[in-house]
């Protein structure tokens, strides 16, 4: 599939372009997390919020309200399509055929997304979604897509045609050469992260047909549902930190604020099982969490790394199973923020026949346009745009993560969640995207 990309941008400002046009444009892991949430918490009211991590650049100056309100509005109408509902019931995720019950996918048919609520607030939007879990939280991948994809068309739209080739031409030579270099160097298990924080739909598109032809077999596929049902790609994906979140948030005593980081994995495993058994723990902090973590959690597939340094997180991770009896050569060590292909490429060197790698390799994969722009070299340099679960039956959702410059939440819960769970392992990381 070859794409004039630059010709479709530069269209584009004479017409309506969706930003998402189905609802299965959206990370494998919120389908998942769905239907346990459907089945178990389906009506516990919560709302999700739209940080801009990446305060310096107002949003709400680049990016026309009514343009926005356009694309969020769109998301509203979609619904799940029949040959989407049978693709979904008929395939084969993870090897496990039936992943998603009847009764889960019809109830998905005749949803609805919630409406949105938006405000200005110095030169920011302050997006906001509140609902039922199980019908809210899809959410929050079409917004930072929609936000982020907006931001980009606002750059483009300052370029000719020519220099939209230019742009296009550069990004796309520069994702050529990580692929050339990880093929190079023989590193296995690359997947696409990136469709929060992704350029367009058609560049992402691009970058995972480049990477499986580069690649071949050591590209696993990509969490994006759309482009996996289209191109016959592995759906990739397992669970995040809404739902320790909202877990948390609902109970009332420390011991029960503090053991349901691992209730949320017990409710996982009646669900799932196998390769879907990977379990993130930085929600508060992955020390504590490895600390307190009950046996059978070391019996899991394995763990995504998300915000402790992924060379520190993995000696923990490795040191952990040892300790619990494990081998540790047997367990998948999954590699997600902010990975770029020397990233990859040094762990790969480190870490390779100690334990099973794989890498979420997001936006620098699908959205690095830094320094491509053929007049302002920063123009379209990434955000670090997020959507959080901020509130659970009016109570404060708090992420404490194991990188202290990325907790979410009011600072007196921050500070109180600190006090019960601890920092130990929390360090400052530099936010990339």
């Amino acid at each position: 599939m070859m794409l004039n990309l630059a010709s479709r941008a530069y269209d584009r400002r004479w017409r309506i372009d969706p930003i998402v046009r189905s609802l299965l444009d959206t990370d494998f892991y919120k389908l998942l997390m769905q239907q346990m949430i459907w089945k178990n918490f389906a009506e516990i009211p919560v709302t999700f919020s739209l940080i801009n991590r990446s305060v310096a650049v107002r949003l709400a100056d680049i990016i026309d309200r009514r343009e926005l309100e356009a694309q969020l509005d769109h998301v509203r109408t979609l619904r799940l399509t029949n040959q989407e509902r049978i693709w979904l019931a008929g395939n084969t995720f993870y090897g496990t055929e039936g992943i998603f019950q009847p009764a889960f996918l019809s109830w998905l048919s005749n949803l609805r997304l919630p409406d949105y609520e938006i405000r200005t607030v110095d030169g920011q939007y302050e997006l906001t979604f509140s609902g039922p879990w199980a019908e809210v939280m899809l959410w929050e991948i079409y917004a930072v897509t929609i936000v982020n994809t907006l931001r980009n068309r606002a750059g483009l739209a300052r370029l000719s045609e020519l220099e939209l080739d230019v742009l296009y031409s550069r990004a796309k030579t520069r994702l050529w050469g990580k692929l050339d270099r990880l093929a190079d160097a023989g590193v296995t298990g690359i997947a696409d992260f990136s469709t929060r924080r992704r350029g367009d739909f058609l560049f992402q598109e691009w970058a995972v047909l480049a990477a499986q032809d580069r690649l071949g077999s050591a590209f696993n596929g990509t969490s994006n549902v759309s482009l996996a049902q289209k191109h016959g790609l592995e759906a990739i994906g397992t669970n995040a930190h809404e739902l320790p979140m909202v877990l948390t948030a609902l109970a009332d005593t420390a011991e029960d604020m503090r053991s349901a980081q691992y209730r949320v994995l017990d409710l996982w495993q009646q669900m799932y099982q196998g390769r879907l058994l990977v379990f993130l723990p930085d929600t508060y902090g992955t020390t504590q969490f490895l600390a307190g973590a009950p046996d059978w959690v070391a019996d899991w597939t394995g763990l995504r790394v998300d915000s402790k340094d992924p060379f520190e997180a993995a000696e923990e991770a490795i040191l952990w199973w040892q300790s619990r009896g494990r081998d540790p050569r047997e367990k998948l060590v999954l590699f997600s923020d902010a990975l770029d292909v020397d990233d990859i490429l040094a762990l790969d060197q480190a870490l390779r026949g100690r334990c099973r790698l794989g890498f979420g390799w997001g936006t620098l994969f699908a959205n690095d346009f830094r320094g491509c722009h053929p007049r302002n070299r920063d123009d379209l340099n990434p955000l670090s745009l997020v959507c959080k679960v901020t509130a659970v039956q009016g109570r404060p959702a708090i992420k404490l993560s194991d990188n202290v410059a990325k907790p979410t939440g009011p600072a007196e819960e921050i500070a109180r969640y600190r006090r019960l769970f601890g920092e130990a392992g929390a360090a400052f990381r530099a936010i990339v995207a």
